[in-house]
């Protein structure tokens, strides 16, 4: 059983939910009402081993990814974060020093966007395990989910793809190479991208409000995340693959490693950009605003198309056109 297989099990498995959920499983963040508001739920784990390697991350930066990730969700549904809860799994006699940057990480992340962290749990593991769980709010434009694209919308992702693949396989070439391709500048980003990345929340924000039928953060890869999409919104989508945003630095890793930047695009994920679908007359302000507020920059890579069977094709610069299979980060694929 792969992920998608595990989730549709428990899906089947729950009860029916109660009319105060409006969103539960199949997004980002679940979506509930509670009084007047909506309030966004979402959980995120890194474990070690599967999720990251402690001799290739420092504790710090291991903190701030766990807080990361967990706001990108928040960010993908167009809200603004509020708390988080950490569960903490770690094996005994823990060194005091490393668990001080690791909450400091955490301490890091959480502040840069106001956000609280409130609680949580300790428990002994085998490995390093870390779970956050974060809440959030709707704000103006309300909340985006993956189920609103329609066809004639344009898709658009925010700043570069593939750093944080590239970020990974720069790690995987080993401490000397990596130190070498920051020390050329090159390589700083994609390991940044990979160790520290950035929460897209204030520009999830200024997407809801500018129309955003449907998006979602690139956490697996842009390829299987636009097949969500695809799929809950029951339409298909073309995408221009001379459009895509690569990182710069995917062209040295290239020379180095051998890994083509197209496919760490498309396929490596962990990029935490934000991928969403928006009337057209709606690209060019988002682009603009963004560009304006924070350096984001905005590409439209293509468009989403009437296909009841959702699926994606990839057009290349001649205009040719092929099948983009979803494939992409599955904690259970082989």
């Amino acid at each position: 059983m792969n992920e998608a297989d595990l989730i549709g099990t428990i899906e089947r498995l729950l009860p029916a939910a109660p009319p105060d959920v409006l969103a539960g499983i199949g997004d980002d963040a679940a979506v509930v009402r509670i009084g007047d508001r909506l309030v966004l739920l979402s959980t995120d784990m890194l474990v070690e081993g599967v999720d990251f390697d402690r001799s290739t991350i420092t504790a710090r930066d291991l903190g701030y990814r766990a807080i990361a990730v967990n706001l990108s969700d928040i960010a993908a549904m167009g809200g603004s974060p509020r708390y988080c809860l950490v569960a903490l799994g770690m094996p005994r006699d823990p060194d005091p020093a490393w668990f001080v940057e690791l909450v400091s990480g955490m301490v890091e992340a959480a502040r840069e966007h106001a956000v609280a962290i409130v609680g949580g749990d300790l428990s002994r593991a085998e490995t390093v395990v870390l779970s956050v769980t974060a809440t959030g709010e709707s704000v103006p434009g309300g909340v985006v989910l993956r189920s609103g694209a329609k066809p004639g919308d344009r898709l658009v992702v925010t700043g570069r793809l593939g750093a944080a693949a590239g970020g990974l396989r720069l790690l995987a070439a080993g401490p000397r190479e990596a130190a070498r391709a920051r020390s050329a500048g090159w390589g700083r980003d994609l390991l940044d991208a990979q160790c520290r990345p950035a929460a897209r929340v204030a520009e999830g924000q200024v997407l809801a409000r500018a129309g955003a039928t449907a998006m979602i953060d690139v956490s697996d890869g842009l390829a299987r995340d636009l097949g969500r999409v695809c799929a809950a919104s029951a339409v298909g989508a073309i995408v221009r693959l001379d459009r895509l945003p690569l990182a710069p630095g995917l062209q040295d890793l290239l020379r180095l490693t051998g890994d083509d930047p197209l496919d760490l695009a498309l396929h490596g994920g962990e990029d935490l950009e934000l991928l969403a679908t928006l009337p057209a007359a709606a690209v060019e302000p988002a682009a603009a605003t963004l560009a304006e507020r924070f350096g984001t920059p905005l590409t439209d890579i293509g468009e989403m198309r009437a296909d009841p069977d959702a699926r994606i094709v990839a057009t290349s610069q001649d205009g040719a056109e092929r099948p983009l299979a979803p494939a992409g980060w599955d904690h259970f694929g082989t």
